[in-house]
């Protein structure tokens, strides 16, 4: 693990492999480790992958307050800036998917290729708003632990829980570990995050969709529409898998992410 300090703040993050640049962000309430199967394999096939731990979460600082998806993109830019990337592939999950179409919006030159998975490019409606706000507050009054117990099974699934006892406990222990701080910070800022639907119709580099069959948080539907809207986009469904397919079917999630990202030239 690297750190760096940018802008005032000290990033950890991992960088592994050499080749053409890869950086792949985690969703909430993870870290950077959500991509270590994708990191093992894709750094030995001539990538250069990198995997940051976004402010709030992992091992870069806690953020109180309300982080913004918008800062989440800036801190992302810096980070390429600093390791040299002029344009690169970017993918992220679940929120990391919503950063993704962040950094697309305000600094379309750099990206070579997206990766959107588990993910949805519409706005927050008033009740997700309130739901969002409301899980922040309790983060900060009760801690990480309930909450993530409460959600695993939406995060894999039931069988998966069963099959994959080593993904749940990953996975759990990423949730624990959040510092609440962190978490209710970019979940407020993630309440007011704009809609995509407009930019995602102008993105002009490869895409590749993914999202687990039985995903609960962003259903197969929500892939469906960004599938719609990007240009010559494709559209993977993961059978068998929840909210995290890199995870509770990695060996599948590499071999349709593997033959996209030889599509993707710099």
């Amino acid at each position: 693990m690297s750190k760096v300090l940018l802008d005032g703040v000290e990033f950890g993050y991992d960088d592994v492999g050499t080749g053409t640049p890869l950086v792949l962000v985690h969703g909430h309430p993870f870290n950077r480790t959500m991509w270590r199967p994708q990191a093992e394999r894709f750094s030995r096939d001539g990538w250069r992958v990198i995997t940051p731990d976004l402010r709030g979460y992992g091992d870069s600082p806690v953020v109180p307050g309300k982080t913004g998806l918008d800062t989440f993109a800036a801190d992302l830019i810096r980070l390429a800036d600093h390791l040299g990337l002029g344009r690169f592939v970017l993918g992220g999950l679940s929120m990391g998917g919503q950063i993704v179409m962040e950094t697309h919006r305000r600094y379309p030159e750099r990206l070579a290729g997206l990766l959107l998975a588990d993910t949805s490019p519409q706005a927050d409606t008033e009740e997700g708003k309130r739901v969002r706000n409301e899980t922040a507050d309790r983060l900060l009054a009760e801690g990480m632990p309930g909450y993530a117990t409460e959600v695993l099974p939406k995060m894999v699934t039931p069988e998966n829980i069963r099959t994959r006892p080593d993904v749940a406990k990953h996975v759990l222990d990423m949730m624990r570990a959040s510092p609440p701080e962190g978490a209710a910070a970019a979940l407020r800022g993630r309440a007011e995050r704009p809609d995509y639907t407009a930019s995602l119709a102008t993105v002009g580099v490869p895409t590749l969709i993914v999202v687990g069959s039985e995903d609960e948080f962003t259903p197969v539907a929500d892939a469906r529409l960004m599938h719609r809207l990007v240009p010559g986009s494709v559209l993977a469904v993961i059978d068998g898998a929840g909210h995290m397919p890199n995870l509770e079917r990695e060996a599948e999630f590499n071999d349709v992410f593997g033959p996209f990202l030889k599509t993707v030239g710099l």
